[in-house]
């Protein structure tokens, strides 16, 4: 699929990821998921994001490549998965935090060792995927490693704060999480899911 809806807008690009079909190639198998629930982070100036200010590390050197590329890390022994928007010099990208699962669930369920809640989080879906950061981080997206392609529209998209950045100052409030309304492969779902998963 044309990815250049990456390039504009890290905002409008996070809820349009909302709904596409992420799929992985790993060993020979194929895993997929329907994206529910992303996170914004807008680089120089986001007091959340790794390249606040414009620094440069070992560790987050991947997001300063352009557009529609991964950038991998782990935090508590989990990997987290980014797409990258934009371009070079605005080091900008959306954390995937949740997905539907849809090809080869069973394969997922054995990575993740259990039947429930195998994708509501960033760390459990990048498992259940087989994505890690010494194998992916880096890479160009659609290039039959991890690719995206359209999946399904979600009916309504709902922004709230975003998850676990309690010490970044007024960056705790922006409203840079997006979920599908009703979808329970959402990072603390509460509530009822709706019948058609808040899908079109």
């Amino acid at each position: 699929m044309d990815l250049s809806f990456l390039s504009g807008n890290t905002l409008d690009a996070a809820k349009h990821l909302l709904g596409k079909e992420i799929i992985s190639y790993v060993d020979g198998i194929v895993t997929s998921g329907y994206i529910t629930e992303v996170e914004a982070y807008l680089g120089l100036d986001d007091k959340a994001s790794h390249t606040y200010l414009g620094k440069k590390t070992k560790k987050n050197e991947m997001m300063f490549n352009s557009y529609g590329h991964l950038y991998v890390y782990t935090m508590h022994g989990h990997h987290c998965m980014n797409i990258l928007t934009r371009e070079t010099e605005f080091p900008e990208g959306v954390l995937i935090r949740g997905i539907e699962p849809h090809q080869n669930i069973q394969t997922m369920i054995e990575r993740r060792g259990r039947d429930t809640h195998i994708s509501d989080g960033p760390g459990k879906l990048t498992k259940a995927l087989g994505v890690r950061r010494d194998t992916h981080n880096g890479i160009r997206i659609n290039s039959g490693i991890i690719d995206l392609k359209e999946g399904k529209i979600p009916q309504k998209i709902v922004a709230t704060k975003r998850i676990g950045i309690d010490t970044k100052e007024e960056a705790v409030d922006y409203l840079y999480r997006f979920i599908v309304d009703g979808n329970k492969n959402v990072s603390r779902f509460r509530g009822r899911a709706h019948e058609n998963g808040g899908w079109m």
